[in-house]
């Protein structure tokens, strides 16, 4: 098996990148300087532009394409003849009264992931005539959610596909989830007393769990347990590779690995099994290198050293059946195709070819059994089938409204003016050292107090005027983005416009905030039309992280996003592959609770081919206040007290008061984000 590109991949990419730029014109909307960098030199747009512009076709792996009318659509099950409009779903959603944001969850893109992952393994046992069977676990830690992993134990039925649990709480949902006796609940994470007891419980009940020791004292504890039970317990040990990660989640592997056991430790731990008796109830040995690898070459390194830690056991009398090789298996969030941490230089068919070649290879140099392979892959299931919806209801834009006219004679006023008039003949670099330097004089003037307010909006009106003129003219003579001049770039950061979106980034997207992990983002609709401006995404929080400012791009990190302005009608974006992670890690911050849920399925008989099979209304006001301790029946006793005072003192008439008390009360029912008008 070959290994992919790496980063070279990104910089061949790039003459994609310039393709994009080439179509920059002279031909500026003057209303929208900045929408010159997404301008057709014929002055159309297509909605290729669009899916080009947006690398629709890079990261959506076929479950989403635009229509001719411009609009998002998804294609659930891979087949582009089978086709739903998120707008129309948007739409439904609003009848049934729930509003942005809004996450839709694509049941079937969950039923295609699985065979998809399932059948890369199967195809590459076939292929090349590995003598075990693949038996393929969720880890439900990356999205716990109930129908998402009923969903794929359904469709994970016919390969056995079973489940891993990683706490207490997961356990308990698994062992209830879970009813197929053919295929595996693997046990992970560190173990008290009661999680060992129920995961034994489990096999009592007909169920092949496997408990994975992450150290020495987890053995000695299942061995003392089991004997207590009168179980004869699955036992597996997690072995601490020298291999390291690559990513954002690198150190997941290594000598520094939070998880896992020395191969001394190892060795003491079948000896503490066999001792007890227990020799034969080691089944497995696994490995996790990190989650979101994006390089083939470290999965195939790192499969390549614990298939040797497995035959060396094996050979040396320890009779394991399992290799289990862990998750990162990654997602293509950014197109890129690279070794990039938002992407992977291969594809899943390579990821399971990779895997069967490296075990099998050092299974039959060793002389001994192909052990059954699991895996651990849930991001690569997961992460297509969730679409976050969020309404743009206002933008942020640096430049003053021209419409703002304000009068001065100051003059740094006519100075600025008689720059601008004789820009041509300075040049854009004299010309922006020009401004740089009235812009500094304007301050020191007002940090000493000899600018009025007046003079100083006049001066900053004519300073962002030619700024805007600035870029507007280095755009129009540059080649493309490398052409771009380096001042002018630090300015966009500046002049980019903000577009103010209800939802909130600690809630929805805490892998951004936290890890800059990027996001395909783009408008639902209005694709046939240009975008006439670049920005990035203000959350409806009170922090200034909330907001995006990192976007996809193949060849590097967008710092803004093409964008239309907001219009009379609602400006819908969709932040997509957002399943893995992000519904269970959020963060109630400014109590935004869990948003408004729509769960879609095809089906041929209904209009349209699809349904809603279920909605699931976010939290509500009163829901989140009580989740911080905050008793219903005190805030409202405490607020009639209140309006109480408020009638005896005059301060409100009696009726009013009641209506002011009433608003209250139902006001703990609405949703926690904004509710915007229709």
């Amino acid at each position: 098996m070959v290994a992919g590109t790496g980063d070279a991949g990104r910089a061949g990419d790039a003459a994609q990148q310039a393709t994009w730029a080439s179509g920059r014109t002279a031909d500026l909307n003057k209303d929208n300087p900045r929408a010159a960098s997404f301008r057709k030199v014929d002055g159309t747009w297509t909605v290729e532009d669009s899916a080009e512009t947006y690398l629709v076709d890079r990261w959506s792996s076929g479950y989403f394409s635009i229509n001719q009318r411009g609009e998002v659509v998804a294609h659930p099950s891979g087949d582009p003849a089978k086709s739903i409009p998120l707008i129309e779903v948007v739409e439904e959603a609003k009848g049934e009264k729930l509003r942005t944001p809004l996450l839709i969850r694509f049941q079937d893109i969950l039923r295609d992931r699985v065979q998809k992952l399932n059948r890369a393994f199967v195809g590459a046992i076939e292929e090349q005539g590995y003598a075990a069977p693949y038996r393929g676990v969720f880890p439900i830690k990356v999205n716990q959610l109930r129908e998402v992993v009923e969903e794929i134990v359904d469709a994970g039925k016919p390969y056995h596909f079973g489940l891993e649990a990683g706490s207490k709480p997961e356990l308990f949902a698994a062992l209830a989830v879970h009813d197929d006796p053919e295929s595996l609940i693997v046990c992970n994470g560190y173990k008290d007393r009661t999680f060992i007891r129920i995961a034994l419980m489990g096999t009592r009940l007909g169920k092949k769990v496997i408990l994975v020791a992450e150290k020495l004292s987890e053995v000695r504890a299942i061995a003392e347990i089991a004997a207590e039970m009168g179980i004869v317990p699955w036992i597996g040990i997690r072995v601490r590779l020298q291999a390291k990660g690559s990513g954002i989640w690198a150190t997941s592997a290594g000598e520094g690995a939070k998880f896992g056991l020395s191969v001394a430790e190892i060795l003491s731990a079948a000896r503490i099994l066999a001792d007890a008796g227990l020799a034969d109830s080691l089944k497995l040995l696994h490995f996790h290198i990190g989650s979101q690898v994006p390089d083939i070459l470290t999965i195939k390194r790192a499969a390549r050293e614990a298939s040797r830690v497995y035959a060396k056991m094996h050979r040396a009398g320890y009779k394991l059946e399992y290799l289990d090789v862990g998750g990162g298996l990654a997602v293509d969030y950014d197109g890129s195709r690279t070794t990039f941490h938002s992407s992977m230089n291969y594809s899943l068919e390579e990821y399971a070819a990779d895997i069967v070649f490296n075990v099998k290879d050092i299974c039959d140099e060793e002389g001994v059994p192909h052990p059954t392979l699991v895996s651990e892959s849930g991001r690569a299931v997961v992460a297509h089938h969730s679409v976050l919806v969020v309404e743009a209801f206002g933008s942020i834009d640096r430049v003053p409204d021209g419409r703002l006219q304000i009068d001065s004679d100051h003059k740094l006023v006519h100075q600025l003016r008689e720059i601008e008039e004789e820009m041509s003949s300075r040049g854009l670099n004299e010309t922006w050292h020009d401004v740089q330097q009235a812009r500094e004089e304007a301050q020191k003037l007002f940090e000493v107090g000899l600018l009025d307010l007046e003079d100083r909006a006049a001066i900053e009106a004519a300073i962002w005027k030619l700024v805007r003129t600035i870029e507007r003219a280095a755009e129009i003579g540059s080649e493309g983005e490398d052409d771009v001049p380096e001042y002018l770039q630090d300015l966009r950061a500046e002049l980019s416009y903000q577009h103010l979106c209800n939802f909130s980034v600690f809630q929805s997207l805490l892998d951004h905030w936290a890890l800059g992990q990027l996001f395909p983002i783009m408008p639902l609709h209005r694709l046939t039309e240009q975008p006439e401006m670049r920005g990035t995404l203000a959350d409806i929080t009170c922090d200034s992280d909330g907001r995006i400012a990192k976007f996809i791009d193949i060849a590097d990190v967008r710092e803004e996003l093409p964008l239309h302005p907001v219009g009379d009608g609602p400006y819908y974006l969709g932040i997509f592959l957002t399943g893995a992670y992000q519904d269970i890690m959020g963060d109630i911050h400014n109590l935004f609770g869990r948003v408004n849920e729509l769960h879609v399925f095809l089906d041929d008989e209904e209009e349209g081919g699809w349904y809603v099979e279920e909605t699931i209304p976010g939290n509500r006001i009163a829901e989140v206040l009580q989740l911080t301790q905050y008793d219903l029946a005190f805030l409202q006793r405490t607020i009639k007290k209140l309006v109480d005072a408020a009638i005896k003192r005059g301060d409100l008439k009696p009726k009013e008061g009641m209506r002011l008390l009433g608003e209250y009360e139902n006001g703990l029912t609405d949703q926690t984000y904004l509710t915007l008008p229709d």
